[in-house]
């Protein structure tokens, strides 16, 4: 973990950086099938696995690729989620957002609120003109939060990916810098 991670506070959330510890409070989530519902991959059955994306959030920071947030309803309260970016592109000023909440806490507006901190970092400190989300059609509430948020979908990408045994389409999503209020 960089020391020069900063650490985002809305008026409901801390965004930080994770730790090691934080891989039960993940395995919370990240083994509920709702919550991977649209995620990829398959729910988490082992702090193990919970352990390997904290490493693998350390490494975007490490790498320049990235940085992924923990998020918390207070300094020293649990972490119920995440969000942050990954394919940071410096060259072409873009990068690709990333999310997910704990099931309890959904219908809340928790994630929009720290989606709207990290894309003021994004735009302000990260200097990125774009940024995009890629989405299964299926996900409605995830659709509806990044319109909300004014992204625009700019189509499908048919097949797009291969998760647990078959192609997935994705759509794509985008908020530019002269677009963000």
């Amino acid at each position: 973990m960089s020391p020069h991670f900063p650490i985002l506070r809305t008026d409901r959330l801390i965004l930080r950086p994770f730790r090691k510890e934080d891989a039960r409070d993940m395995l919370h989530y990240l083994s509920d099938p709702e919550v991977m519902k649209h995620y990829g991959m398959a729910p988490f059955s082992a702090e193990e696995e919970a352990c390997e994306e904290v490493d693998w959030y350390d490494s975007l920071l490490e790498k320049g690729t990235g940085i992924r947030w923990a998020l918390t309803l207070g300094e020293d309260a649990p972490v119920i989620g995440s969000c942050g970016y990954h394919q940071l592109d410096r060259r072409h000023n873009r990068a690709e957002l990333g999310y997910e909440l704990a099931r309890e806490h959904w219908g809340r507006g928790l994630m929009s609120e720290a989606l709207r901190a990290i894309l003021a970092y994004g735009y302000g400190e990260l200097g990125l003109n774009r940024i995009q989300a890629l989405v299964e059609p299926a996900n409605a509430a995830s659709t509806a939060m990044l319109r909300k948020l004014g992204f625009r979908e700019e189509g499908v990408l048919a097949e797009y990916e291969y998760t647990l045994g078959k192609y997935d389409d994705l759509s794509m999503f985008a908020l530019l810098k002269r677009d963000f209020q």
